[in-house]
């Protein structure tokens, strides 16, 4: 009955994250309400007070969410003693560009954190989260390009201490122009290309 009765709180957990979503796309974080909210998870105010503390810890949860999932999937290539790093962080980027599109919960979020939020008031404090977990993410890139220069796989003209701030700009900047001009991209049919992009230039001796 225990298990049961967690597993309830978790499903219940999931739908308030994922009703919050709809509505922060929908109306934009700062107007949307805990009402509208409970209204589209069909759950109770009271059932979202028991999860979280207000409108900024649910916004903080999705914003969690998200990293954990991003950084679990590097951690895991990290695990792996690939003798091709740079061949394995292209195949993980590709992976990450095409679960920009598949994943209907993942595109919310990110459309709300860099299209849909005011980072003022009582959301600032957002913005040195992100950049604490920007800094993380960037050290996580950093070892597979370390991988890559110890085993000698990447050239020598390139200096990998610039590499991840530019991938994550990389990325960052695909993710925003899709989010904003979907129709303009068919990311399973072009992350590879993409993605080759980025990488096929640090074959090139400047």
């Amino acid at each position: 009955m225990a298990r049961k009765t967690k597993e309830q709180a978790e499903a219940t957990k999931g739908a308030i994250l994922e009703a919050a979503a709809k509505v922060f796309v929908e109306k934009g974080v700062s107007k949307a309400t805990l009402e509208e909210i409970a209204r589209e998870a069909s759950v109770t105010r009271g059932a979202i007070y028991w999860h979280f503390k207000n409108k900024a810890d649910i916004f903080a949860a999705l914003h969690e969410e998200l990293f954990v999932s991003f950084s679990e999937m590097l951690f895991q290539g990290l695990e792996k003693n690939h003798p091709h790093p740079l061949e394995q962080l292209e195949t993980l980027c590709v992976d990450l560009i095409k679960d920009l599109e598949e994943d209907e919960q993942k595109k919310r979020v990110l459309t709300i954190f860099f299209l849909k939020c005011d980072y003022s008031g009582e959301m600032e404090c957002f913005l040195e989260c992100q950049r604490r977990q920007k800094k993380e993410s960037m050290k996580l890139f950093s070892r597979y390009f370390e991988r890559a220069q110890e085993n000698g796989t990447l050239p020598e003209h390139v200096n990998p201490s610039v590499l991840p701030h530019a991938l994550m700009c990389y990325l960052t900047g695909i993710a925003i122009e899709y989010l904003r001009n979907p129709e303009i991209f068919r990311l399973n049919e072009e992350a590879e290309s993409l993605t080759r992009l980025f990488f096929r230039g640090l074959d090139t001796p400047r």
